[in-house]
């Protein structure tokens, strides 16, 4: 099987190659190469199973996406996007790369013909749905997004129920909750916040509050994130049927309980590292975004998350802080 990953250089795509390269496959099947894509050169794994290759471009330049198809890769993970708070501030570049590149790609796809049909893996977000929300959002709840980001994705998931429906690809799209916590430096996600007020204080920082505590949000972490694509290339998409888009399971928690998990497990000195800086902004998006979740299809294919924010910072504590922190 050979493997395409476009947006590679992401968080979500590191981890994802990374998982690749030491398993040398997806479930039972053996993968042969993966073409690492992105704006910005994506950093191969230093030690893999796996041949990988690197591409360097703009998914929506003219004929890019036709030449990335042409070598008729069996998976595709679509990651690729321009994330929340950028999407918002900057209308047209939200747009081009959240849905124009995608109907690009399956364009290119669609355009192979020859019976080439190949499993795409897009991941989407919680924020297709918009309020007014139930207390918890079933698998029946209307997309009604609130954001030009939410609007974007909703609408790719659309064209990826479309060209599944017509044979041009096997597509799955996974609404991936907010993923905490982020390794790295902070990204211009709205919801960067919540890992900005876990990693920074367990690396010695400061970290900007911008939202109420009673704040209530749905979470996975990074490597449940990663669990999720393994998953969906996997998964036997006939049992999806013509709704192609699943809602990842996920904990619902508050800005609150997140900060008494860090106390339990970091203690008060890490705790008092967060500052308080309301941002009207920031709360305007984030507040229209689900809280809860129940993923009972997801659920029944084999997906599983954490249950708790505390293991969510131990995981973040074992894979990005070698198992321990200085209070």
């Amino acid at each position: 099987m050979n493997l395409l990953i476009i947006g590679a250089a992401g968080m979500i795509g590191r981890k994802l190659t990374a998982r690749i390269a030491a398993d040398g496959g997806i479930g039972d099947d053996p993968v042969e190469s993966v073409m690492l894509h992105d704006v910005v050169t994506p950093v191969p794994p230093q030690a893999s199973a796996v041949p990988m290759q690197t591409e360097t471009s703009d998914l929506g330049s003219p004929g890019e996406a036709e030449r990335l198809i042409a070598k008729r890769p069996d998976l595709i993970f679509h990651l690729a996007a321009v994330l929340s708070g950028e999407a918002e501030t900057d209308f047209e570049k939200g747009y081009r790369v959240n849905l124009d590149n995608t109907r690009a790609l399956f364009e290119a796809i669609r355009s192979v013909g020859d019976g080439y049909r190949p499993r795409v893996v897009f991941t989407s977000t919680i924020a297709v749905f918009g309020k007014p929300f139930p207390a918890t959002i079933d698998d029946e709840f209307l997309s009604a997004p609130l954001t030009s980001y939410g609007s974007a994705k909703a609408m790719a998931e659309l064209m990826l129920s479309d060209y599944s429906r017509r044979g041009y690809l096997d597509g799955i799209g996974i609404r991936l909750p907010t993923i905490c916590v982020r390794p790295g430096l902070p990204n211009k996600a709205a919801s960067g916040f919540y890992s900005n007020i876990i990693r920074e204080p367990l690396n010695g920082e400061e970290a900007v509050l911008p939202v109420p505590e009673t704040i209530r949000h749905w979470f996975a972490s990074p490597r449940s994130a990663t669990n999720f694509l393994v998953r969906a290339a996997a998964v036997d998409t006939a049992l999806l049927g013509d709704r192609r888009n699943l809602s990842m399971p996920g904990l619902s928690c508050t800005v609150g309980d997140q900060i008494e998990s860090l106390r339990r497990i970091a203690g008060e000195r890490v705790v008092a590292r967060i500052r308080r800086e309301p941002d009207a902004t920031t709360l305007r998006i984030v507040e229209r975004w689900p809280e809860n979740f129940n993923t009972a299809r997801a659920n029944s294919l084999g997906f599983v998350a954490e249950t708790s924010f505390g293991e969510i910072i131990r995981i973040h504590i074992e894979d990005e802080l070698n198992g321990s922190f200085v209070p």
